[in-house]
Formats: structure tokens, C-alpha cells, sequence
């Protein structure tokens, strides 16, 4: 799809069949004044309350949002909200990213989140994670936001925590191991996301996993600039 300059695809794998659904979810919209959101986030637990509990934040956020809250703004509302719900100890992650093509300059804030890849002129680095606790932890929570501006030949990753983690080892060596296929599949073609998901999931996956893939184009010619 194309969303304010950017060439975006999104990917979402449920935990297979014997393993009950859980509360994963992504959007990527174009905002009315021209800017893109990108949301990734994650409930705790499975089940049809992670399930209510995600569809209640997804589209809270998107609402929030586009009628002009602050990413801060809206992670603490959610917060709020999610200490408020029919589940008052359940808690959940997320990543929220606002971008400005005319700057090419996203901006975001994160809860308790894993942190976006950037794959730039041939390496991998983490985006380094403003301050911000899970939500639903704490009554009292603090929320930063970064900036990052986006360059030519950009690749950008959001994804949830089922796609790095295994329960035989740490979240580090899995964000390693996302790094190396980042650079072993990148092509600029489009359709390359489910190579490079094929490359770091096992066959048995037991969390679900959602991935939000943002390109900038090389070329200005390139359709998702118009």
C-alpha cells in the first residue's frame, strides 16, 4: 500500500491452530492533514478478553489520534483506559509512530514495547526507545517521544514481540537474528516481507505476530511519492 510517501506492508500470523488467538494487532493510516500512523501493539494473554481488550485500545488510539492527541497524550489515556477495563490487571504493549513526509520526520513513543529495526545503507540498528512503561502497570506512568528522520532507501520495522522471542532463549539473540535476515532478504522489490518472515519464524508459533514493513522510495519517480 501507499501511505504519505511511503511504500508500507503489513503481515499478521496468527498463533497456529491447537494455540488460542491473542490480542496482536497493527494499523498504518493515512492521517487527513496528508501524515501516516503506524500502531503495533499487544495484549497480554489469549483468549476473547485479549481479543475485546485489543479491539477496545486499536481503534481508541486510531480515534485519539486523528482528533489531535499527542502520541504521549494518547498512551497515557490508553493507560487509563486499561486500568479501567473489564480486566483491571491485564496489560499490554505498543509502538505508535506518526510521520510527516514533508519533513520525511517520524516521531514516536512507545509502552513497554520492542524496539523498531532500521535498515539503512546496508546495516541494521535499533531505534533507541524513548521512556515508557507497559500499559496497565502503573497509575502514574511517564511517556517520551523520539524523532527520526527518514532518508532515501529507508527500511523501517514495527513488529510484535512473537516475532523475536523463543522460550529457549533471550529477546536479544531474536532481534539479532531479525537483524541478519533484515539484510540477508532486503531487496527493493515489492512482496519481500514474507521471505524475510519465513526466514526468523519457527514452524510452531505460539504468539501471534504482526509486522508493519515502511519503505521510503529511492527514486522520486516512484508511485508512492505521488
Amino acid at each position: 500500500m501507499r501511505l504519505a510517501g511511503l511504500r508500507v506492508e503489513v503481515a499478521y500470523l496468527p498463533a497456529q491452530s491447537g494455540i488460542h488467538v491473542g490480542g496482536d494487532w497493527y494499523s498504518a493510516i493515512e492521517l487527513p492533514d496528508g501524515n501516516a500512523l503506524f500502531v503495533v501493539g499487544d495484549v497480554a494473554g489469549h483468549g476473547i478478553d485479549a481479543v475485546a481488550t485489543m479491539a477496545q485500545l486499536r481503534f481508541t488510539a486510531k480515534g485519539m489520534v486523528i482528533t489531535g492527541s499527542s502520541l504521549t497524550g494518547a498512551l497515557s489515556r490508553l493507560n487509563t483506559l486499561l486500568l479501567h477495563s473489564r480486566d483491571p490487571h491485564g496489560t499490554a504493549t505498543m509502538v505508535l509512530a506518526h510521520y510527516r513526509p514533508g519533513e520525511r520526520r517520524l516521531v514516536w513513543a512507545q509502552a513497554g514495547h520492542p524496539p523498531p529495526l532500521l535498515l539503512r545503507a546496508g546495516a541494521v540498528r535499533r531505534l533507541g526507545r524513548p521512556g515508557g512503561m507497559l500499559l496497565g502497570a502503573s497509575t502514574t506512568p511517564v511517556f517520551e517521544e523520539a524523532e527520526c528522520r527518514l532518508e532515501p532507501g529507508d527500511r523501517l520495522l514495527l513488529y510484535t514481540d512473537g516475532l523475536v522471542e523463543r522460550p529457549s532463549e533471550g529477546i536479544d539473540r531474536g532481534l539479532e537474528r531479525l537483524a541478519q535476515a533484515l539484510v540477508t532478504h532486503h531487496t527493493d522489490e515489492p512482496g519481500s516481507l514474507g521471505p524475510l518472515l519465513a526466514a526468523v519464524l519457527e514452524e510452531e508459533r505460539r504468539d501471534d505476530v504482526c509486522v508493519v514493513d515502511i519503505r521510503v522510495p529511492t527514486d522520486p519517480a516512484d508511485p508512492a511519492q505521488s
